[in-house]
Formats: C-alpha cells, sequence, structure tokens
C-alpha cells in the first residue's frame, strides 16, 4: 500500500487531497494542528493516520513523521500543504510579527517538512519518493495587498527546483502544483466580499484529483509544475 502524508489537511484543500487519496486506497498521513478536524476529516477510515502537530516546530515535525513511518513502514509522498494567508494590507500597514506568522508557516513550516522527508526517502529501502509542494497562482502573479504571502510562494518555487536537483541522486522527484481560486474557505470570505462582482471559482476536489494524479505517477516520470486554476480568472492576459 502506497504512503502519503498530508501538512494542513484539517481543511480546505488539505482535507480534500486527503479524501481523494483515501479514497484510492493510500495509507494517508493527516497533519495538522487541530486533531478534532483531522478526525471529521478522517471519518474513521481505516488507512487514515491522524497526526496532531504544528509545521512550525521542528520537533513536532520530527514527531509526525517518525509515528506515521512507524505506522505505515514507509513515505511514498509528502504533500506539503500546509499555508496562511494572512491579513491583507500594504506593505507599510503590516505588522513585522503578521509577516513572522505567514512566512513561519508558508516557508519555515514546508522547509522543515520537505526536509523531514527527504531524509526519509533517502534513507528508506528501496529509496526514493515523491515531494509536492502546494505552490500558488501567487507565484506567478499576485493579488493586492498580500505581500507576506506572495513572497512566500515565490520562496516556495525555488524550494521545488532545489528539491528537484537535489533528490535526483536518490530517486526524490519533487513537483508543485501552482492552485488558483479553488473553492474553500478563504475563497468563500473573498466570495461573501464581493456579492456583486463574485471571483470565478472551481470546486476543491479537482485539487485532490490532481494532486493523486502527480502522486500516481512512476518514479521515472514527474510534474514539475501544475497550474489549475478556475478557468475564467483573470490570469493569463493584461488589464
Amino acid at each position: 500500500m502506497k504512503s502519503v502524508l498530508i501538512t494542513g489537511a484539517s481543511a480546505g484543500i488539505g482535507a480534500a487531497c486527503a479524501r481523494a487519496f483515501l479514497e484510492a486506497g493510500w495509507k494517508a498521513g493527516l497533519m495538522a494542528r487541530r486533531a478534532e478536524a483531522l478526525e471529521a476529516v478522517a471519518g474513521g477510515h481505516g488507512n487514515a493516520v491522524i497526526l496532531p502537530g504544528d509545521v512550525t516546530d521542528p520537533q513536532d515535525v520530527a514527531r509526525c513523521f517518525d509515528d506515521f513511518v512507524a505506522k505505515a513502514g514507509r513515505l511514498d509522498v509528502l504533500f506539503n500543504n500546509a499555508g496562511s494567508f494572512g491579513r491583507a494590507a500594504m506593505i507599510d500597514e503590516l505588522g513585522y510579527d503578521e509577516w513572522r506568522q505567514v512566512v513561519d508557516v508558508n516557508l519555515h513550516g514546508m522547509f522543515l517538512c520537505a526536509q523531514a522527508a527527504f531524509g526519509q526517502m533517502r534513507r528508506q529501502s528501496p529509496q526514493g519518493g515523491r515531494i509536492i509542494n502546494n505552490g500558488s497562482i501567487s507565484a506567478h502573479s499576485p493579488r493586492a495587498g498580500s505581500v507576506a504571502y506572495t513572497t512566500t510562494k515565490h520562496a516556495i518555487t525555488g524550494l521545488t527546483k532545489t528539491l528537484s536537483l537535489d533528490g535526483r541522486a536518490f530517486d526524490i522527484a519533487c513537483g508543485q502544483i501552482d492552485i488558483g481560486n479553488a473553492r474553500t474557505e478563504l475563497l468563500e470570505g473573498i466570495i461573501a466580499a464581493n456579492p456583486d462582482s463574485p471571483p470565478p471559482v472551481m470546486e476543491v476536489d479537482h485539487v485532490g484529483n490532481a494532486v493523486l494524479s502527480m502522486a500516481e505517477l512512476p518514479p521515472e516520470a514527474n510534474v514539475q509544475f501544475m497550474t489549475l486554476m478556475a478557468t475564467k480568472m483573470p490570469y493569463i492576459g493584461r488589464g
């Protein structure tokens, strides 16, 4: 049975991906801070492993990865997903603590989880695995007032490229999915704030299916970058 660890699995994109992998028969480790929310996503599924932990805490990350590997036997895939948008604001209105909070989750947290996954995949036998980083359309074209979020997502693209290069010697593939306007709790707030001109959206389950398709590729194939977005988003073209 193949195994996947999903961070930020308690809601939104992470929860959709957890459901997709569990339905496909994978052993799935669900990591997030809220154990009760993870239990709700798992729905009592026998292949789900609940991993309460904070991705910004190195000890939590090490414990969750060790616990999962002890139960699953190995780690085939990491979906490095946990993230935070933070408060929308101009740079001169954003407090340093607010900046640090987003950077801690989106960059430091993703680094720690990638580090743990890479080490496990390098040590295990047979060697190798796959890391899928959750980037964002903001890694290419930002929303206004998103300086912390957008900066971290550009950094994740660098992380993805470096892991792809460094992982070659160990059969570790790394890819990135850049998602635009999946219908999650975050987007519901944007829709509510713009009732007269709501943004185009897609259902979040499409993301789960896309990440699963990336994960199921054979070791010799890799989706380096995938852009998955609502068809009518104003992403392509100039305003």
